[in-house]
């Protein structure tokens, strides 16, 4: 293993997000993984338009119907899951700040001490 273990692949559903808190050297932050197929995709739990959860109130779904985007459901941002780009709301341009997540042995894994 090349990181510490968040979860198992399996506990968040395919084309659905699940958000999670990470101990770090820092202290614990929210963190948000997105699953598409295999693939997982990592961000800090933080709007960069005011610093609060996507997830901010009550949230059924932190992505779209087609899990292209995830969504800031205070302002009604959307960011790319790829990269975390924001193409629409108050902080279009602006991106979420990735963590470096991938699959290893069916877990989602952590890099480093990230």
């Amino acid at each position: 293993m090349s990181g510490r273990i968040v979860c198992a692949l399996a506990d968040i559903p395919d084309r659905d997000a699940r958000t999670f808190l990470l101990d770090g050297p820092g202290g614990p932050r929210k963190a948000v993984i997105v699953r598409r197929d295999d693939a997982v995709f990592g961000y800090l739990n933080r709007c960069p338009h005011e610093g609060i959860p996507l997830d901010w109130g009550t949230v059924s779904r932190l992505v779209d119907r087609g899990c292209r985007h995830l969504i800031c459901h205070a302002h009604s941002a959307y960011f790319e899951i790829e990269d975390g780009f924001c193409v629409e709301g108050p902080c279009a341009g602006d991106s979420l700040e990735a963590l470096p997540v991938s699959v290893e042995a069916g877990n989602v894994v952590l890099a480093g001490d990230s």
